[in-house]
């Protein structure tokens, strides 16, 4: 008789029948929230994440252990930072995620689906007033939690923090830098009714929620290093294809991009820009099966890439050039050569400015807006000025297009000091429509001993492919 074989269930069904006893359980004991009290005998938190490793594996176990809101949040130096700006207080608002800076300093802060107001003022403890539908995200928060339910309730503890107060926001004057005004503006009246002076917290964006931690430069290293070996194969691909005679479209060079980034272990959260000839003039240019360019000797070709070890962590962006052929004209050869010098004056002023600043003009941190100047003032002298139709890079922090300080004095006046912690793209580019166009991205990490490039070895010579 062959042995008795036991009975094994599937980890899946496993956990999901576990996930409807704790359902059923929690529907059964919960006690209606009363004042700031959301009471329940069973913890949510940990029930839901003891089901999700049953069904999905021991790789959760690392999500049991998400910090509390605030985590690790270093007081006195916002304290510190409070005070230079002449401000009482930080106010974060959040509504349905329009706030990404909220969230970055907070951490996750549930569905969002009513206003959340968090007041980390420069001395005491914080104060979070939330709806009571959404209570569950702040109930390890480290200050007071002041519930609200009506539109009256809200009206009056809005009034008890903001009366007397001058309050930092996601504020931008006269929308002068959009990454920075999050706020909206029937908020910022409210606010004001009830006796507050609204500033920008531009400073404080800048220092708490765009610098990058230890382990995000060190990602984004990695991620750098990979897209650089990624890009310049694919284009040696695209010409020896259509050297030996194949067609190679541009939704093939980006597929072979995307499939790249994946085997190096790589995550991204949209296709990159392939572009060939012509279209490598329209800066955000995407292709489409069917309505792309097949490549031909003599063009451009355009490879626009970003990519991260995980979705949500600090990706690294670059944009390589080549060229289908061996003997690129004397103007494409001149574009190559001035986008190149814009890209290196830029960094050339940043390791001057940047790299252990004294005292003087001279060794005062740059602005996104100086470090833009000087990369369109070598375009200008060319005589391509009108060919650089945006800013030189962008802010990237979590989001690929962070928060932090961006290199532009072009599309907005983005007078935010280039501190320590926070990173950007280095990207000047010269468009000529209905030819080609050319673009040259790296990326720069403010390092506190100055400024670091990645990759390491940016693209000096054009790729003939």
């Amino acid at each position: 008789m062959a042995p008795r074989r036991a009975l094994v269930l599937p980890t899946a069904l496993l956990g999901a029948g576990y996930l409807a006893v704790f359902v059923l359980l929690d529907w059964i004991s919960f006690i209606e929230p009363y004042g700031p009290f959301a009471i329940t005998p069973w913890n949510p938190n940990t029930g839901v994440s003891i089901a999700v490793v049953l069904m999905f594996g021991k790789r959760m176990i690392p999500f049991m252990f998400i910090a509390p809101l605030l985590d690790g949040f270093d007081s006195a130096a916002l304290a510190e930072a409070l005070a230079a700006l002449g401000a009482d207080a930080w106010l974060l608002y959040d509504f349905r995620r329009v706030n990404p800076v909220a969230e970055r300093i907070l951490g996750p802060t549930g569905m969002g689906t009513r206003r959340l107001f968090v007041l980390l003022p420069k001395s005491g403890k914080p104060v979070a007033v939330a709806h009571r539908i959404e209570l569950q995200p702040l109930a390890d928060f480290p200050g007071e939690v002041r519930p609200y339910g009506s539109w009256r309730e809200l009206h009056g503890e809005l009034q008890a923090l903001a009366r007397g107060r001058t309050l930092a926001m996601e504020v931008s004057p006269e929308d002068a830098v959009p990454y920075l005004d999050r706020v909206p503006h029937g908020v910022v009246q409210l606010l004001e009714r009830f006796g507050a002076r609204v500033v920008s917290s531009a400073p404080l964006v800048s220092r708490f929620a765009a610098r990058w931690s230890a382990g995000e430069a060190a990602g984004h290293r990695r991620a750098a290093l990979a897209l650089a070996e990624i890009a310049p194969e694919a284009l040696a691909w695209a010409g020896r294809e259509t050297a030996r005679g194949a067609e190679v479209r541009e939704v093939a060079l980006q597929r072979r991009v995307l499939e790249a980034i994946e085997r190096a272990g790589l995550a991204t959260d949209h296709p990159p820009i392939a572009a060939f000839g012509p279209n490598s003039a329209m800066p955000h240019y995407e292709p489409h099966a069917g309505a792309d360019r097949r490549l031909e000797a003599g063009q451009v070709l355009l490879v626009d890439l970003w990519a991260g070890p995980t979705l949500g962590s600090v990706f690294a962006d670059q944009t390589w050039m080549g060229f289908a052929g061996r003997l690129p004209d004397a103007e494409v050869r001149k574009v190559w050569e001035t986008v190149r010098a814009a890209r290196d004056a830029a960094v050339a002023l940043l390791r001057e400015r940047g790299q252990r600043p004294g005292k003087g003009e001279a060794g005062r941190v740059p602005t996104g807006a100086e470090v833009d100047d000087a990369a369109r003032a070598v375009i200008r002298t060319a005589g391509y000025a009108e060919y650089f139709v945006h800013r030189t890079g962008h802010s990237i922090d979590r989001d690929l297009h962070g928060s932090g300080p961006h290199i532009d004095n072009f599309e907005t006046a983005d007078e935010r000091p280039l501190v320590p912690g926070v990173g950007f793209s280095i990207e000047p580019g010269i468009y000529l429509p209905g030819r080609f166009g050319m673009r040259s991205e790296i990326n720069v990490f403010m390092d506190e001993t100055g400024p670091e490039v990645t990759p390491p070895a940016p693209q000096q010579e054009l790729l003939l492919v």
